[in-house]
């Protein structure tokens, strides 16, 4: 496959996997304003949007936008977090990304409506415990940071579908993991993971998973328990072999393992009936076993 194609497929994909998060005001819904002062005006204004304005701090009339559900703060120069936002209890949906800070502080409880929090590409080092208490929240988004380990209590966050934390340094998560029963989406991409915790088992809603850019040298024997999942990306890993019961995914549509030194796929692997889509860019695999693979896959594009 051509690499600037396989690249822009890769975007295409990482694009669509957050689709659907409402990141973006509605101006459908209600009136969206652009200065804190114009919407102090409007007692019932929800939405504010101050992206891209150079704001090194906030004027503390933002408290007063008690009915505020929706701030895209992103693209500034904050370094701290304006505590004024901590008093925005009916806030769902929060957009610091591109800014200055370095951590997640207390306070961040008190946003129990929180349903989104996009955090990416700050250099957020640590997480207060008190995350826990958003049980509300959905969407999560902390990529691009210089995090090494998660708070445990992250997995208290029962409603979490998606939990991005590509571009950090992690090299494990919490215990507790598994438990988060409807997560859809989990993306672990370039990072520091020599292991596949089998307790990631658990998450049996998972229907996205992302690995790529790690230091993996096998994936578990168990992975097939993974019965929703849609697409797996372990590409550029140390991966020698990938298990049998790889094949009993049914419902994989995409698998990327370009970049690892694998010389074979699993010899059931045309089980795949779902697999649309089956990237092995810079892989061992010799012309007989490139031939075994598209015969056994004559419905999947399958790019060497």
């Amino acid at each position: 496959m051509n690499f600037l194609k396989w690249n822009l497929f890769l975007l295409f994909s990482g694009c669509c996997i957050f689709f659907g998060s409402a990141q973006h005001a509605d101006p459908l819904k209600s009136k969206v304003y652009y200065s804190i002062s114009e919407a102090a005006l409007d007692t019932n204004a929800t939405q504010l949007n101050l992206r891209d304005q150079q704001l090194f701090y906030v004027s503390n009339q933002l408290e007063q936008l008690q009915q505020l559900t929706f701030l895209n703060a992103m693209q500034n120069h904050f370094e701290t977090w304006p505590k004024s936002i901590f008093a925005l209890s009916n806030l769902e949906v929060l957009n610091l990304k591109g800014n200055g800070l370095t951590y997640i502080p207390e306070g961040i409880e008190n946003l129990k409506q929180l349903i989104t929090l996009d955090i990416a590409d700050n250099g957020i080092v640590a997480i207060s415990e008190r995350i826990g208490k958003l049980e509300q929240l959905q969407y999560l988004y902390l990529s691009g940071n210089t995090l090494s380990r998660l708070p445990e209590t992250v997995t208290s966050c029962t409603s979490l579908r998606v939990l991005q934390l590509e571009n950090n340094q992690l090299s494990y998560l919490p215990n507790t993991m598994g438990t988060l029963s409807v997560l859809e989406i989990l993306d672990l991409g370039y990072n520091q993971f020599y292991e596949f915790d089998t307790r990631w088992l658990g998450l049996k809603q998972l229907r996205e998973l992302n690995l790529e850019h790690n230091n993996l040298k096998a994936l578990p024997k168990g992975i097939s328990s993974l019965q929703n999942l849609k697409s797996l990306r372990i590409n550029n890993n140390i991966l020698k072999e990938l298990p049998e019961d790889l094949t009993a995914i049914f419902t994989l549509e995409l698998l990327i393992i370009s970049g690892n030194p694998l010389t074979h796929l699993p010899k059931d692997i045309g089980n795949l009936k779902e697999l649309t889509t089956l990237i092995a860019v810079d892989t061992n695999f010799d012309k007989a076993e490139k031939k075994r693979i598209k015969e056994a896959l004559p419905n999947c594009m399958v790019y060497f």
